[in-house]
């Protein structure tokens, strides 16, 4: 352990997958905002809080079972001429339920549901028990993606702390921010859609690059700030006018 702290490669490595994790992080952080804010206010920072304390508990659990995450990608049966594993009955599972959650939370906003009225409609334990089954479903790939980029456990770790506590950080401004306006809730339920059927087509065998989800979704949020920025100014223009 000692060697690594002088050892360039290790460092790189350490990097390297930090960063990984942190971008794929933009997944758990989206989801958090949209199912927390179904809790009474008072439940909601605690319950980002402990998602995610747990979250890191699983995720340190996968990287202990690396031989049983490494056995997921085994030949489980053949369908159609294609070979399932149990990491694409896993990954189409999950995306097949994130299409339903975004689906069931837009349908609960456009009947009048999704504003402040909207929490308390959850309780503490489901919330918390969708935010650590989705949490294993976003890790598996950055899992087994760490176990072929690293050969020390420790990095994976350590990476795997700090992303989580970058988590941690930005969660709470992050999930502020959608649940105060509605247009930007909208937008990141519809992030969950597209993360969904990108997980789905994992399931199926047919890789989307994440580099394309991820751009698709800057791109997005550089429309909506532009969004929110000429509807601050139209505001601001209208209270001098009545003055």
């Amino acid at each position: 352990m000692v060697a690594l702290l002088f050892d360039p490669e290790a460092w790189l490595s350490l990097l390297t997958l930090t960063a990984l994790e942190v971008v794929l992080g933009i997944d758990n952080i989206i989801f958090l905002s949209v199912v927390s804010s179904r809790l009474p206010l008072h439940q909601q920072r605690a319950a980002r809080r402990i998602g995610l304390v747990l979250a890191l508990g699983g995720r340190l659990g996968l990287l202990v079972s690396i031989s049983w995450i490494l056995a997921l990608t085994e030949p489980l049966f053949a369908l159609f001429g294609h070979i399932v594993s149990w990491r694409d009955l896993v990954l189409l599972v999950g995306g097949l339920f994130l299409m339903a959650k975004g689906t069931i939370e837009m349908h609960f906003m456009l009947e009048g549901g999704g504003g402040k009225g909207s929490a308390g409609t959850a309780t503490f334990g489901a919330v918390l028990g969708q935010i650590v089954l989705l949490d294993i479903v976003f890790s598996l790939d950055s899992i087994i993606t760490a176990v072929g980029m690293v050969d020390h456990i420790e990095i994976m770790v350590v990476a795997i702390f700090i992303a989580v506590g970058v988590m941690l950080v930005a969660a709470e401004p992050v999930s502020g921010f959608v649940n105060r306006h509605p247009t930007v809730k909208m937008l990141a339920l519809s992030f969950l859609l597209l993360i969904g059927m990108a997980l789905v087509a994992d399931g199926l065998q047919v890789h989307v690059p994440r580099g394309y989800l991820y751009a698709a979704i800057a791109f997005s949020c550089g429309v909506e700030a532009l969004n929110l920025l000429v509807a601050r100014r139209r505001t601001n223009r209208e209270k001098v006018s009545s003055r």
